[in-house]
């Protein structure tokens, strides 16, 4: 006797299996170093560098590189980064204000406006690099056709 499952159930099991493949190719010490350059390299900002920190910068990273991975089919059929990138624009800037208050809260930042926008922008180019990342190794498991 088979087992029935629904469209969604299916669809969920396979979304995890992908990412779980393609999450294969992220690294911890290219995780490290990423905030190191991105987050923490300029101390004019004053924020307290600590552990929670640093694993919420984490989290963020892994979500923006598998928000590329998916949108990576989209690259694979001929579109450019720029273009699969508006399709999730809303996403991304989900992430990147996500990443910005909690680095506000958590990072105990003062309250220039200059800095926090400069730290904004850091946050957007730190999102925005590993949204290419996973955008790029995406398509090229879909080129070897490893999806």
């Amino acid at each position: 006797m088979n087992v029935i499952t629904n469209l969604k159930e299916r669809q969920r099991e396979k979304q995890i299996k992908y990412e779980r493949k393609v999450l294969r190719e992220m690294s911890p010490k290219h995780l490290k170093e990423r905030v190191q350059t991105y987050l923490f390299s300029n101390h004019r900002l004053g924020v307290t560098y600590s552990e929670i920190v640093e694993e919420g910068c984490f989290d963020v990273a892994i979500e923006a590189f598998l928000l590329g991975a998916n949108f990576s089919k989209f690259g694979y059929y001929g579109e450019t980064a720029e273009e699969a990138k508006k399709r999730c624009e809303k996403e991304e800037k989900h992430l990147i204000d996500t990443l910005f208050n909690f680095i506000l809260y958590w990072g105990k930042v003062g309250d220039y406006d200059l800095f926090n926008e400069s730290l904004y922008y850091q946050c957007e180019q730190y999102v925005n690099s590993w949204w290419i990342d996973g955008f790029e190794k995406g398509k090229r498991r879909y080129k070897l056709r490893l999806h």
